[in-house]
């Protein structure tokens, strides 16, 4: 059956199928978007993951202007997601190992605002999915969740740069995430 579902998913991954109605989308913001597009384009069902901004009022934001103006943005993630194959509950799991969510200052060595982290809703059943989750990891931990929980409103493309950088410059992304501590960090927190 997982053989059967990956031939599927291999088929309808190609970019034309982007847009296609059998594809949902969530948006997650864990600091360095680099980070995050690494750990989701690796689930199964994850058709594409593209960098961006979201949460501010700024039309069309530049990293500049989100990393050090006052747009209001996060730097998020774009999930394209076949729902069949993997379900928004999963993705939620995977945000939550992907961040710190008891840092108020930003996101490992990214600190400030638009390095925050932020689990994007659409409906009431992503908000509930949200707001339980983070009961239990905060049952769990006995220490409070400040990651935001933000209603999901328009999401801007990051500059062509960012897109897949982990992939395109792998060599400086390994350098960068390894000097932010990010996988130390991590297994510290939610274990290896």
């Amino acid at each position: 059956m997982k053989k059967f579902l990956l031939i599927i998913f291999l088929l309808l991954s190609s970019t034309s199928f982007a847009n296609s109605p059998n594809f949902e989308r969530a948006y997650f913001a864990g600091g360095c978007f680099w980070c995050m597009e690494e750990s989701f384009e690796n689930i199964l069902g994850v058709s594409k993951v593209i960098s961006g901004y979201s949460g501010g009022t700024t039309e069309n934001p530049t990293y500049k202007e989100v990393t050090y103006g006052n747009t209001g943005h996060f730097e998020v993630i774009e999930v394209i997601y076949i729902p069949e194959v993997v379900s928004y509950e999963k993705l939620l799991e995977e945000f939550w190992v992907n961040i710190d969510p008891f840092d108020a200052a930003g996101q490992f060595c990214d600190k400030g605002y638009s390095y925050r982290s932020v689990a994007f809703y659409q409906n009431e059943k992503q908000k509930d999915l949200i707001e339980n989750s983070i009961k239990e990891i905060e049952k769990k931990f006995k220490k409070k969740v400040v990651t935001y929980v933000r209603k999901f409103e328009k999401f801007y493309k990051a500059e062509a740069f960012h897109q897949d950088y982990y992939q395109i410059n792998f060599v400086n992304y390994l350098r960068y995430k390894k000097a932010c501590r990010r996988e130390a960090t991590l297994n510290n927190i939610w274990g290896s």
